[in-house]
């Protein structure tokens, strides 16, 4: 039996491809990078970002909408932690493709 591609399994993939786009952006992979070592106020990411608070709150707004990282908001400070860590291991993944690519052309290059 062939596999189409119905109504929910295009709505499933849309919704991972959001997740993906987030994440396609420098800034946002140090956020989520960073966030994985604890949680963190704006204002300490925004210095660690070296980016003006609004920059830095568009990018957290972006992760936060797809569901990557949730806030709470203590007094004046909002505060932000990963909400599912597994997203790190997308990263180590990612992290093998480029040394696999790295490896092919180290080969061609001393072959």
């Amino acid at each position: 039996m062939k596999r189409r591609l119905d109504k929910a399994t295009r709505a499933r993939l849309d919704a991972q491809a959001r997740v993906m786009k987030a994440l396609a952006h420098p800034t946002r992979l140090f956020i989520v990078e960073e966030l994985s070592r604890g949680e963190r106020c704006v204002c300490e990411l925004t210095e660690m970002v070296g980016a003006d608070i609004s920059t830095v709150s568009k990018h957290l707004a972006q992760l936060r909408v797809v569901g990557l990282v949730q806030d709470e908001k203590r007094g004046t400070q909002v505060y932000y932690s990963l909400r599912c860590a597994c997203a790190l291991g997308f990263f180590n993944c990612i992290d093998e493709v480029l040394q696999s690519v790295a490896r092919q052309h180290a080969e061609v290059i001393n072959a």
